[in-house]
């Protein structure tokens, strides 16, 4: 008989760090869906076409994390298609930085949103699931700015400590029924993103960072690896950074 192939759901799965989880995922043997936002259908094409070239089969559903209503309804639609949800990556995140004085409400609500909340709104429709049959993985992305904070970034670091506290005490309802809930705190990683930095910012953040570059989103990926594996069933209520020593704690 063959091991059940576990379904991994990966919120935000279209940007850079969440397409190297889901190739990371599904080249380790797990069925992989991803999740992206409505504004994105432009992309779906190609990104589909490319992980096809790699050899990779990954289901894709539509949703907006911002909204509890939709969420639900993709996760619905994730179980509808493709079966119960053994690993969730709760990775999907925007930033809308700007320092205090200049910050609109609707620039909180929309980090807050979109980062924190939507890690309930996600979770919520399949925790019940994972607690019945005695397996699951939530891994949570937050970043090393939600522990220790920077300049501009109020409404970012807020959403990204906020996180790890919903690990930690989501990671205690979960314990005795063997599902664990763990958070990874990346530093700079080299995406799209970071690349449309400023020569100069780059430079003045990697001289930062004692490893002396950026992250790569593969190592970010094989640490979710890690605490997805079957066998790694102690570890939970865990932060583990991937950050360069950029922030030890």
């Amino acid at each position: 008989m063959t091991e059940k192939r576990r379904l991994a759901v990966v919120t935000g799965g279209l940007g850079g760090i969440g397409t190297a989880i889901c190739q990371r995922l599904a080249k380790d043997g797990c069925k992989v869906v991803a999740t992206y936002h409505p504004a994105e259908e432009d992309k779906l094409a190609d990104w589909s076409a490319a992980r096809t070239a790699e050899g990779l089969d990954i289901g894709l559903v539509a949703g907006d994390v911002s909204s509890s209503e939709d969420s639900a309804r993709m996760m619905a639609e994730v179980a509808e298609k493709f079966g119960a949800v053994d690993i969730l990556v709760n990775c999907a995140g925007i930033t809308r930085d700007t320092t205090m004085k200049r910050m609109q409400a609707d620039q909180w609500d929309a980090v807050i949103d979109t980062n924190l909340s939507s890690v309930f709104y996600v979770t919520k429709p399949i925790w019940e699931g994972m607690l019945e049959r005695g397996f699951g993985r939530v891994i949570n992305i937050s970043s090393v700015n939600g522990q220790r904070g920077q300049f501009g970034q109020v409404n970012y670091s807020a959403a990204k400590a906020g996180m790890h506290g919903f690990t930690m005490a989501l990671a205690q309802e979960g314990a005795a029924k063997g599902v664990t809930v763990n958070t990874i705190s990346p530093g700079y990683v080299k995406t799209a993103m970071t690349d449309a930095i400023r020569e100069d910012v780059k430079e003045a953040i990697i001289s930062g960072i004692p490893m002396r570059r950026m992250g790569l989103p593969e190592e970010i990926a094989s640490a979710i690896a890690f605490l997805a594996a079957d066998d790694q069933a102690y570890v939970t209520g865990a932060n583990i950074p991937v950050n360069g020593g950029l922030f030890m704690h």
